[in-house]
């Protein structure tokens, strides 16, 4: 490999260098004409100096600050934990207006998705019937039903697993396969959803549960749902509703309440509940995907187990194809507010007025004012695993991650359970956790979502198509069977960004028209989690 292919400068700004394999003490480098001599061993994805630092100097990556030295680093030393301490660019009011250059889209401009139109405009990637409680106390039932639909109106797959305990048992290496079924539907996905939630906490966990809630019903890829709940919990029926009339109050999709309180004993509650949504499911099935514009896709913008090249590959390619949406009209969201600390001058000024502006900082405080009130802070925002490959400070893991949403003005900030009404780039306030940032996404009305990851994440959902796009070529070898992308082409210099770009554009269309699944939806990775703002009481 050629002297440059070692180390990538990721912005003309930055004072440190990206190491693209593994280095060791002594190697020596060459940039831009100029010779670097490594101190230490370099791991591939970690960064080293390219001056000398001394303690208080800042580090500025991305073209944005990204820490302090804590101590004298010298030229051609790996940074660290131990050497480096969080610093991040102090925001101020809105500097300037956007003025942006919209991408050439001539390509995609007459290109259609295959989708599920819905009377109130929006279009699903998807044709789901939805199950789920308003409180914990349900979920028994939930599995309950869960195990009767699944067994009758789906094609049960072979578990190979069942089958080797099965061999193991029976002393028999030869085990009788299952015998395999169509499906009783062509058209309709039957799906469960499970939670901790509704009862308990404070009064505004479950108003902000049914916000969720409402916004997975009004998710365009949901046909209808059934809802059970119990009667004496926070979440009442009426919050629920009141939910979903301010989110869409001329929503004429099937919701199928019952209460068990007022309907006795649970084999009186689910013989009806049965006999009613079956007929509702029937109904569902009728709906058939129709061509569609790309204007109708919603997509979420999410990244998890991030290495040091999330940043450079994966994230800038997701920020490519978000640009090219929103180009062609569509709405793509960026989340995970504690992963944008240190770029929200630049987020700032792309926000179309003051108005938005204001409260996206204000969110930003809120959030980190209360992270701060139990005892930490955005900087504690890495993972073991993050810092591992490379990404040693919140303000470095936030400058990457910022990219996934490329430079497409913001013209809305919501904050959680808001749901989306302005096509192009929304910003939502959620938790940088994986999976609760994808469920809300989803809340919000994504009907697609495009997920980041360099160590390998299972993440999926259970109503909305998770695409998994690996930074490097290496994960997505080892782990194929979670991988849909691979970006490592972007790494090697094999593709630049915008191509990456346009080809994962192609897939998710493909994706969204249902001729591809994602590998989450084949390992049937139906993950929920709502996020917990206040105490239990």
């Amino acid at each position: 490999m050629s002297e440059l292919k070692k180390v990538l400068k990721v912005h003309p700004a930055d004072n440190v260098l990206v190491v693209l394999l593994d280095l060791n003490a002594g190697d020596q480098v060459v940039f831009e004409g100029e010779e670097v001599q490594l101190k230490t061993d370099a791991k591939a994805k970690h960064k080293i100096a390219l001056v000398d630092f001394n303690e208080g100097d800042s580090i500025i990556m991305y073209g944005v600050l990204i820490g302090k030295a804590s101590q004298k680093i010298e030229k051609g030393a790996v940074l660290t934990t131990a050497n480096v301490k969080h610093q991040s660019q102090k925001v101020k009011e809105k500097e300037f207006f956007p003025n942006w250059l919209a991408p050439d889209v001539s390509k995609w401009q007459d290109k259609t998705f295959m989708g599920y139109h819905r009377p109130d405009g929006q279009v699903g990637t998807k044709n789901v019937w939805l199950f789920f409680p308003l409180v914990f106390c349900e979920n028994k039932n939930i599995e309950r039903l869960k195990e009767v639909f699944e067994k009758e109106l789906l094609a049960p797959k072979t578990d190979q697993y069942q089958l080797l305990l099965r061999s193991l048992v029976n002393g028999n290496e030869e085990v009788e396969q299952s015998h395999k079924k169509q499906s009783v539907f062509e058209n309709i996905e039957v799906k469960f959803i499970m939670h901790q939630g509704g009862c308990g906490g404070i009064r505004q966990d479950s108003e902000s549960l049914a916000r969720l809630l409402a916004g997975y019903v009004n998710n365009p890829n949901v046909a209808g749902a059934t809802v059970l709940s119990l009667g004496c919990q926070n979440l009442q029926i009426s919050i629920f509703k009141k939910a979903l009339e301010e989110i869409n109050p001329n929503s004429s999709k099937e919701v199928l309440i019952y209460e068990q309180q007022q309907m006795g004993t649970v084999d009186n509650m689910l013989q009806t509940i049965i006999k009613d949504s079956y007929e509702a499911i029937k109904r569902a099935n009728d709906i058939q995907r129709q061509p569609a514009p790309l204007s109708k896709l919603k997509v979420g913008l999410e990244c998890g187990g991030s290495d040091g090249f999330s940043g450079i590959s994966a994230n800038p390619v997701l920020g490519h194809v978000s640009d090219l949406l929103v180009a062609l009209g569509g709405t793509s969201i960026l989340s995970e507010f504690p992963e944008l600390c240190g770029v929200e001058q630049e987020l700032v000024n792309r926000c179309v007025d003051e108005q938005k502006a204001d409260k996206f900082l204000k969110l930003m405080k809120d959030f980190e004012n209360s992270v701060v009130a139990a005892g930490s802070g955005f900087d504690m925002n890495p993972s073991p695993g993050n810092i591992k490959d490379g990404l040693i400070t919140d303000a470095m893991k936030s400058a990457g991650a910022a990219k996934k949403g490329g430079t497409s003005p913001v013209v809305d900030v919501l904050d959680y359970g808001e749901y989306v009404t302005q096509n192009g780039l929304n910003l939502l306030c959620t938790p940088g956790n994986d999976v609760e940032s994808t469920t809300a996404m989803v809340g919000s009305g994504a009907n697609l979502v495009l997920f980041t990851t360099g160590l390998g994440t299972p993440t999926g959902n259970p109503i909305a198509p998770v695409v998994k796009v690996s930074s490097n070529s290496v994960l997505a070898n080892k782990m194929n069977d979670i991988i849909d992308i691979d970006t490592g082409s972007v790494i090697s210099g094999q593709q630049t960004i915008d191509e990456a770009g346009e080809v994962l554009l192609d897939y998710i269309i493909d994706v969204a028209s249902g001729k591809t699944l994602s590998k989450a939806d084949l390992l049937q990775q139906d993950d929920f989690i709502p996020w917990k703002r206040g105490v239990s009481l």
